[in-house]
């Protein structure tokens, strides 16, 4: 108990009110002071080649629908309708065919870049009437495989749909074209005192567009809550190329049904979304990131608890990672702990008005937390370098693991109590045959990021994961997929997480939306007749 007080003392002596300009422990100041700045990349490394990933249709055996084979006079026609915007090159398409984790590939011969919806319009328009299946396409940065093609879908790329269409700095909306970069669009608001709600790891690739339609959740849902709720408009072209407008910008719209809902989450199968309308908060003057360290899972609820009840309106991030986790992104990314070894680590953000308030309570909150005995080890920072130093702890956990192995990877939601409970059952369940498993994620709205990984892909490994993992979520009331979608890999698991009976609808507004099922074939909802 001394030694905790003594440590608590030098902590608020150095982060304490007006001294808070820092880093709470000294001997990181070196660490700290040389942040890496960059903007992150979720593609490929130097040398590789999409030909040294197997075929996805041949690794899970999937059988080829009935779509129309892309013809020379289809490409004819997309050469008229996109001059200069048609890809056929083998060497180009490769990245296109291929997902970021390097377990995916199609072999479409086909990518096109359109710039305007009335393009992707002509493009569904062409494709429907010819039964040709499309892929569409924002930063391929997804980790269940919906982003690429499973055979040779023509993939529909909004990387030249880039363009912020408004901002409104009276509303804080923002309505932008589906190819907008999320980092892009964050540096465009903070220059007027406005940030994005939503914070990725893969902010630096990932598009707008492929944020909505997968419900990305990320770093900041705790206190901006979901895209469901941000998102305030939408513009989708349907599977026959209707445009459907529905870009409000209002907060309050209660006329009829909010067809805006469909489309999110709806992973590019009911339409592709081409601009978006969001309502962006005020940029917070005051941040401070503290990284802490734990003995016990018990302790990090406890302190979860005590933060939402001192911290309150002012917390805007509760993440958690494993010890597993320090180790691969130490190893791996060169990345230094500034913290003694303990098995738990949470990074708590807090972000509001006024720069001597938040200290104020950020420092009551440490030094509840160290006096009770619930933190072992900790640092805070509250100079931007610093901050960024202190995420890319948590942020780069995902970059490290792909230098790891291959990596089977998990994105669930369950009860708190159960959290971190599936982590030590799989270590146990798995043994040596797995090479690492690690546990990190959104502590504080129960999504958990489960990532176990092998030297190399092994299916008698896979098969000892699933389907027991979705079972044991199943049986604690949790969901198979928190915020990363169903895509390819996931979608015949959607029964452990939705009754028979959604699912059935789901099909039908599929059936309704794209009768010829050419959106994103393969993907999200398993086959009506299963």
């Amino acid at each position: 108990m001394q030694c905790r007080r003594a440590l608590c003392k030098r902590w608020l002596h150095l982060s304490g009110r007006k001294s808070m300009a820092s880093s709470a422990h000294l001997h990181i100041s070196s660490m700290l002071s040389k942040p890496q700045l960059r903007k992150r990349q979720f593609h490929w490394t130097t040398g590789y080649r999409s030909r040294d990933v197997e075929f996805t249709h041949v690794r899970y055996n999937v059988q080829r629908l009935g779509f129309a084979a892309v013809t020379t006079e289809d490409i004819a026609f997309f050469n008229g309708l996109l001059p200069g915007s048609v890809v056929t090159d083998p060497d180009i398409l490769e990245a296109s065919n291929v997902d970021w984790l390097r377990t995916m590939r199609g072999r479409s011969q086909l990518l096109l870049r359109p710039r305007t919806t009335e393009e992707v319009s002509q493009i569904l328009r062409y494709c429907n009437s010819r039964n040709l299946a499309v892929n569409p396409q924002g930063g391929n940065t997804g980790l269940v495989g919906g982003s690429v093609p499973v055979f040779d879908e023509i993939i529909i790329s909004t990387v030249q749909m880039d363009n912020i269409i408004n901002f409104n700095s009276t509303t804080g909306v923002l309505t932008c074209e589906a190819g907008c970069i999320l980092e892009n669009l964050n540096n465009y608001l903070e220059e007027q005192d406005f940030i994005m709600p939503l914070d990725l790891g893969s902010k630096g690739s990932c598009h707008i567009g492929g944020n909505v339609s997968t419900n990305a959740g990320g770093l900041r849902l705790l206190r901006y809550g979901s895209l469901r709720g941000t998102v305030l408009g939408l513009e989708v072209v349907l599977a026959d190329g209707a445009i459907l407008n529905c870009l409000s910008s209002l907060r309050k719209d209660n006329t009829g049904y909010d067809l805006k809902q469909l489309f999110i989450g709806a992973e590019g199968t009911l339409g592709i979304i081409t601009a978006v309308s969001i309502l962006c908060p005020r940029k917070s003057p005051a941040v401070n990131v503290a990284l802490l360290g734990c003995d016990s899972f018990e302790k990090i609820l406890d302190i979860f608890k005590e933060s939402k009840s001192m911290l309150g309106e002012i917390l805007s991030a509760f993440e958690f990672l494993d010890y597993s986790c320090r180790e691969v992104v130490c190893e791996h990314l060169k990345l230094r702990n500034p913290l003694q070894e303990t098995p738990f680590y949470i990074l708590i953000e807090t972000s509001g008005s006024n720069d001597d308030h938040d200290q104020e309570k950020l420092s009551h909150f440490l030094e509840k937390v160290m006096t009770s005995g619930l933190v072992a080890d900790g640092t805070v920072a509250t100079e931007e370098n610093k901050i960024k130093a202190l995420w890319a702890l948590r942020e780069r956990i995902t970059e490290a693991l792909v230098h790891d192995g291959f990596v089977y990877k998990y994105d669930i939601s369950l009860p708190l109590e159960r959290f971190h409970e599936i982590v030590i059952d799989m270590r146990n369940r798995l043994g040596v045959r797995a090479k690492r498993v690690v546990g990190y994620g959104h502590l504080g709205d129960g999504n958990l990021h489960l990532n176990i990984v092998s030297p190399a892909f092994d299916q008698q490994l896979l098969d000892s994961i699933e389907p027991y993992l979705y079972e044991w979520i199943a049986q604690h009331c949790g969901s198979i997929s928190a915020e990363h979608g169903l895509g390819f890999k996931k979608k015949n698991c959607i029964y452990f997480s939705k009754s028979r009976a959604a699912v059935h609808m789901m099909q039908q507004m599929k059936a309704i939306l794209d009768p010829k099922g050419i959106l994103n074939p393969y993907k999200t909802l398993p086959a009506f007749t299963q």
